[in-house]
């Protein structure tokens, strides 16, 4: 038998160096590499699904954005244009607007203007989206109609038709309010001075405003847990109370960005500005928009023009900025 274990040990094949005390890896180790690859993929499949959009929206987007800073930095007026040629002039053009009186007064009365409108739309529209809450299924169905009818209407037509509602001689205001025993109202022309002429516009944007945002307010009050608005009106708490309590810090996030893009919206309004009174009277209702304009296509300043739109631009990127940051704040809030 001594001899027989003996001969086996022999025949038996010697291990390498090194191998013995050495476990042997798990037979799952071996599908590592394909699972992490695979957990790569799933999480690169989100981007790859919305790198055509990104692409097209930088192509949109990016693309004109460039043009804009390129002729900025030249001086390109109708000379320029009809001789075919680039001129750079660095930031002259901004130097100029910069040093210009005319254009800071622009300015504020812009960011005056957006401020009131924004302002007027975001109450207002609060206002109606409680009503439609409180009204019945009929009468909220009507006025959902109203709103989505005077927001599907085309700007121009709006303007013209508010213009005839406070026409000088046949408009509909000036004859309620004489009808209503007003005194002075009789042929009073609305569009003699520029803040009267700045109300009327500022009616056009706000009017046209309000459906949207009452109609997105609204879709977030019937998102609102019921149980929570019968608890605090069984405690005893009022209307204003169930807002500021509840309705407002839930939907704040809702409050924001209808706010922020009514924001870009006033601040870039053009059709109504311009259909008016053409930024009269006296020059006294131009804003940066039509300010941008009647520099590139009245007066053939397009370099200038586009110094201006670039001014535009940065300012909406810094109301950006403080809209990121203020949402991200409202998330890490407890």
């Amino acid at each position: 038998m001594g001899m027989r274990a003996t001969q086996r040990l022999i025949r038996r094949p010697a291990r390498p160096a090194g191998e013995a005390g050495v476990a042997r890896p798990p037979t799952g180790s071996r599908r590592a590499g394909p699972g992490l690859s695979a957990k790569a993929r799933a999480r690169a499949l989100p981007y790859l699904l919305i790198l055509p959009s990104v692409v097209a929206f930088a192509g949109l987007l990016g693309y004109p954005l460039y043009q804009v800073v390129r002729i900025s930095l030249l001086k390109l007026d109708l000379g320029e244009l009809i001789q075919r040629r680039t001129v750079f002039v660095g930031l002259a053009n901004y130097r100029a607007i910069l040093r210009d009186p005319f254009f800071w007064s622009v300015l504020v009365r812009t960011v005056v203007f957006t401020a009131v409108c924004v302002a007027l739309t975001m109450v207002i529209a609060t206002l109606v989206a409680l009503l439609l809450e409180r009204l019945g299924r009929r009468m909220r169905l009507l006025v959902q109609i109203g709103l989505v009818l005077a927001w599907a209407m085309p700007p121009i037509t709006a303007t013209v038709v508010w213009q005839w509602l406070f026409d000088t001689q046949f408009g509909v205001v000036n004859w309620l309010l004489t009808s209503l025993g007003a005194a002075g109202y009789e042929g009073h022309s609305w569009f003699a001075t520029g803040l009267s002429t700045f109300a009327v516009i500022t009616l056009i944007v706000v009017w046209q405003a309000i459906p949207f945002v009452a109609i997105t307010l609204y879709a977030g009050l019937t998102a609102l847990p019921g149980e929570l608005r019968e608890a605090m009106r069984v405690d005893g708490a009022g209307p204003w109370r169930e807002f500021r309590s509840l309705i407002l810090p839930v939907l704040k996030p809702l409050f924001m960005i209808t706010a922020f893009l009514s924001i870009i919206w006033d601040f870039k309004v053009f059709t109504q500005v311009w259909l008016v009174r053409q930024g009269g009277p006296n020059r006294s209702t131009i804003t940066l928009a039509l300010y941008a304009y009647q520099e590139g296509i009245a007066t053939s300043h397009f370099g200038k023009a586009a110094a201006i739109s670039m001014v535009m631009v940065v300012l909406l990127l810094i109301a950006l900025v403080v809209y990121i940051r203020q949402m991200l704040a409202s998330q890490e809030a407890p």
